[in-house]
């Protein structure tokens, strides 16, 4: 089975034997047919999500160490990492799976994570901030997000780089962070975790959990927390 990309690779003859899954064909670019000058822009997958793995374990943990949190905290921890969990689901472990000798054994752990750690947030949710039981689940979560970020630094993105072109970890990493805007910002445990039903469910989910935020008045990126 082969998957067009639209990107080329280092193969001597200017195109990717070995395509990626689950991502559409891209119409040619300007300079793509050159393999040694054409380079998309954007950050590749692996940049990204390094990003956003050190970014939410700050915030996890600092939702675990803070006696009753402020509710935007809260809010915000459980919509980033909704969102990015989402993306991971999307296009992180389809190519995984397609690339790593021990692909699928990988995805299907860190989904398995993904799964405990949506019901945990979606639990949080329904505790009061200045509990015993807020404070452990936090820790708990905090303990799932460091874990996850560091089998995804050990154990996937070395495969990845290995594997995978710059030019596909880009596109990769462009998908990403599309994916993320349209992404739920609120946990959803029992939702589908492979393409291409995420694909449809995941944005659909997104806009009604958006919807609510916005009737809410609820604070969903770190970014727009109260400085301190």
């Amino acid at each position: 089975m082969s998957f067009d990309l639209g990107c080329f690779g280092r193969d001597g003859h200017g195109y990717l034997d070995r395509m990626i899954p689950s991502l559409p064909p891209l119409p040619p670019l300007p300079g793509e047919n050159d393999e040694f000058m054409y380079r998309p822009g954007g950050r590749s997958i692996i940049a990204v999500l390094s990003d956003e793995h050190q970014q939410l374990t700050e915030l996890s943990a600092e939702l675990a160490r803070t006696a009753r949190p402020p509710q935007e905290l809260a809010d915000v921890v459980t919509a980033a990492v909704s969102r990015h969990l989402s993306s991971e689901e999307q296009y992180l472990y389809p190519t995984v799976k397609a690339l790593l000798p021990d692909g699928a054994k990988l995805s299907e752990r860190e989904i398995e994570r993904d799964t405990q750690i949506l019901k945990q947030l979606a639990l949080l949710e329904t505790l009061p901030r200045d509990s015993a039981a807020f404070t452990e689940l936090a820790e708990a979560i905090d303990t799932d997000l460091h874990h996850h970020r560091e089998a995804c630094a050990a154990d996937i993105f070395p495969g990845l780089r290995e594997l995978a072109t710059e030019v596909e970890l880009i596109r990769l990493g462009n998908r990403i962070e599309v994916a993320q805007e349209a992404a739920p910002t609120r946990p959803h445990p029992d939702a589908p975790t492979s393409p291409p039903w995420n694909k449809i469910t995941d944005p659909a989910l997104g806009i009604v959990d958006k919807i609510r935020d916005v009737m809410a008045g609820r604070t969903t990126y770190p970014e727009d927390l109260p400085t301190k």
